[in-house]
């Protein structure tokens, strides 16, 4: 299938090579119930058994490749404890309920009379969760129920916290950015209140192979762990494969779309009978690919085989996730394209063959991914690159991309916005006093009374309590901007298909928009915001839509300031104003722009991390009139967004930037990239701190690309609120060259 690309589109090949594994025994002093439900298991990988002694000693974090049995190294000391002490609870968090569901099924299998497991998170009967509370000794849920659901409902789950032996936190590598930030308060707030109730429970983290997984567990628990990364099973033969889509126009650098030709590539695999998972990171994609590999099935005359493909991303219906899981485990599904929601260690049975549709953010994200193909026999991985200049950057250096090292997980638990939601969370759920400091750390009393100013606390003898009605958990998002939802309902009927973040739904929902779900086009008709709804009926035309924004920034705070590369840089706080609108009709094969839809909706505003630089006139002069200036500004903006992913574990999405000729507070021509998360969680000083390497990257990325005025595989963005208008591409290379030669 690869042969017929090796002209042009197929980059480069690798092998990786089989590993055998390596084994122990397994220990004879695990208790005997347990030793009685390991029957059939002969023996330990040694990361298994070594995860297993380093957990009796303390903390521990195990970090091995993908289906290397990490759930089975967290699982022995913690059902040895179980079958040990009938009175003993553990706690499992897993990032979606998927990977919950899929454990517990494993569990189910590994369990005898001493182990009770439940699952509990948002889809569990009402009428269950209080025996579950009662009786389970083994509770697996997510980040989301503890935070909203458990602790501040302590008072009811007082019996599994005076008892709680045990804490396992999987696929730990999810908990970065926002996400991680938020993840290591609800992780506080957890061993407050355990310890409130008179327990200190052991931690056992799993990860994928990340740059800093030590750093990562203390950050996210505050405690002090031991490693185990020496990875003990075996490995099959891993075929690799980079491939990248034919330029079309090679004055504009346009390629044919990565998604019709992924979709070309899974179709042909499915067609030899190729089990194989396809990714890829945005729900829209999902979708068309499917949509696409479907049609050409069915244009071969094999519709048999194009009922067994199908999408599976966020936003379905809990119904629509446990059917979809059921076919994949069943063997129903010859194919499955997925957001990364798939790409945790769920169990889906043998898959031949992985495909990663444009660069997933990380390295360590893209391995993970690889790592669900040829698992036991010989599989392929495959990489189909975009015009994303990230992706192209890694196309002409394809050694350098093959030999990348994983990143480190950047997260921030002190991030001001979220730091301080926390204490009044935690403040509901118990007084904040001076013990708290060993969870929270010394900060804590500054932050308690700058929510005391705010109304939201209030201070009695030393105490901090909350202030006012409510519990202020409801109010934290812990994965969005947003805490609220908005539900997407079909006109016809009125069936609810989906939901999308408040924080979203101004770019993904606004009037007009085509909205893409479970492999049907919808039109939005309408977005009630204050309802919290969008009103969407069945689309079938050819165009997809972009929103088009406009934003302003505001310096609140300067908080670091150095001369580097000629310019005058900052680090600091910024408020960020954006407001969409506009939105672009485009042709779906060939992006054509169709036309201009004005909007009305309100400005969205939130407070952040940025990194800024100011440049002189030494470094412009007389060959930037204005109109160059601010085009050379914005690609230059641009080019730097796209290559920051090299330095910070994130990719552009969790960007921002605004670039202009003439900045109010600064008097200068400024160039302003912040984090696209309210509070900010230390995305762009990892990029303050390594300036110099953010701007020869970018001119890198500049000067390599053979398009004459720009494209995207350098200075054009699928993110751009302003339509990728204007750029000079000429202008920001010559900018980028004057800073790195300083």
């Amino acid at each position: 299938m690869l042969e017929k690309g090796r002209d042009e589109e197929l980059v480069r090949t690798a092998r990786e090579g089989a590993l055998a594994g390596s084994s122990t025994p397994v220990p004879d002093d695990l208790h005997p119930a347990l030793l009685e439900s390991l029957a059939g298991i002969d023996a330990l990988w040694s990361h298994q058994a070594d995860t297993l002694e380093a957990a009796r000693g303390g903390h521990t974090i195990v970090t091995t490749g993908t289906a290397s049995g990490k759930s089975l190294a967290f699982n022995l000391p913690v059902l040895d404890t179980l079958a040990s002490d009938p009175g003993a609870r553990a706690l499992y968090l897993y990032p979606t309920k998927a990977l919950a569901q899929d454990q517990a099924r494993g569990l189910a299998r590994l369990g005898r009379s001493f182990l009770r497991h439940a699952i509990y998170d948002g889809d569990t009967p009402k009428e269950e969760r209080a025996a579950i509370r009662r009786r389970s000794n083994l509770i697996l849920t997510n980040p989301d129920m503890l935070h909203v659901g458990v602790l501040p409902n302590h008072r009811s789950w007082g019996d599994v916290l005076a008892n709680l032996a045990w804490v396992v936190v999987d696929e730990a590598h999810v908990y970065r950015g926002v996400f991680g930030s938020h993840v290591a308060n609800v992780l506080r707030r957890l061993r407050r209140l355990a310890r409130a109730y008179g327990t200190e429970p052991r931690f056992i983290l799993t990860s994928a192979t990340i740059a800093n997984p030590l750093e990562l567990a203390e950050r996210l628990t505050g405690l002090d762990f031991t490693l185990v990364d020496r990875d003990g099973s075996p490995r099959a033969e891993r075929r690799i494969a980079m491939w990248n889509p034919p330029l079309v126009d090679e004055a504009l650098g346009r390629r044919a779309s990565p998604l019709s030709e992924s979709a070309n590539l899974l179709a042909d695999l499915v067609q030899e009978g190729v089990r194989t998972i396809c990714f890829m990171k945005s729900r829209r994609g999902v979708e068309l690919i499917q949509r696409f590999a479907r049609q050409r099935l069915e244009d071969a005359g094999r519709s048999d085989l194009a009922e067994r493909i199908a999408p599976y991303r966020a936003g379905y219906t809990p119904q629509q996730r446990r059917e979809l899981e059921r076919r994949l485990a069943e063997g129903d599904l010859l194919a499955v394209v997925a957001t990364d929601a798939l790409e945790l260690g769920i169990d889906i049975g043998d898959l031949d063959a992985a495909i990663c549709v444009t660069f997933p953010g990380t390295v360590a994200s893209l391995r993970q991914m690889w790592g669900r193909a040829g698992r036991r026999a010989p599989g392929l991985a495959l990489y189909v690159a975009g015009e994303d200049a990230l992706d192209q950057f890694f196309c002409r250096h394809p050694d350098e991309f093959l030999d990348r090292p994983v990143e480190r997980a950047i997260l921030d638990h002190e991030s001001e916005e979220i730091h301080l939601a926390h204490l009044a969370a935690a403040a509901y759920e118990l007084p904040l006093t001076p013990e708290d400091a060993s969870v929270f750390g010394d900060g804590w009393e500054k932050q308690a009374r700058r929510l005391v100013s705010a109304g939201r606390l209030r201070e009695r003898g030393g105490r901090y309590l909350p202030r006012g009605s409510g519990y202020p958990a409801g109010a934290i998002a812990l994965r969005s901007a947003s805490p609220n939802s908005v539900a997407i309902v079909e006109s016809d009927g009125g069936e609810l298909i989906g939901s999308v973040e408040a924080a979203r739904a101004h770019s993904a929902v606004h009037p007009g928009a085509v909205y893409l779900h479970m492999g049907s086009a919808y039109e939005v008709q309408e977005l009630d915001l204050e309802h919290g709804h969008a009103v969407v009926s069945r689309f079938q035309g050819d165009w997809y839509t972009q929103p088009k924004k406009e934003s302003e920034t505001y310096i609140e705070e300067t908080r670091e300031r150095r001369l580097c590369c000629g310019v005058d840089l900052s680090f600091g706080i910024v408020s960020v104003t954006e407001h969409v609108v506009a939105y672009q009709r485009k042709h779906v094969t060939d992006h054509r722009v169709l036309d201009l839809e004005l909007l009305e909706l309100p400005e969205q505003d939130f407070v952040t991390q940025a990194l800024w630089y100011e440049l002189p006139e030494t470094l412009i002069r007389d060959e930037f009139p204005l109109d160059a200036l601010q085009g050379s500004l914005h690609a230059a903006e641009h080019a730097q967004i796209a290559v920051l992913p090299l330095i910070a574990m994130c990719d552009r999405w969790d960007i921002g930037g605004l670039s202009t000729a003439f900045h109010m507070q600064t008097g200068r021509p400024t160039i302003f990239i912040y984090d696209g998360h309210p509070g900010g969680v230390g995305l762009t000083r990892a990029g303050y701190e390594r300036f110099e390497a953010l701007v020869d990257d970018a001119l890198r990325l500049i000067s390599e690309c053979r398009c004459r005025s720009g494209c995207p595989s350098c200075v054009q963005s699928p993110k751009c609120g302003n339509l990728n208008e204007p750029l000079n591409k000429r202008g920001a290379a010559e900018l980028l060259s004057r800073m790195a030669s300083v």
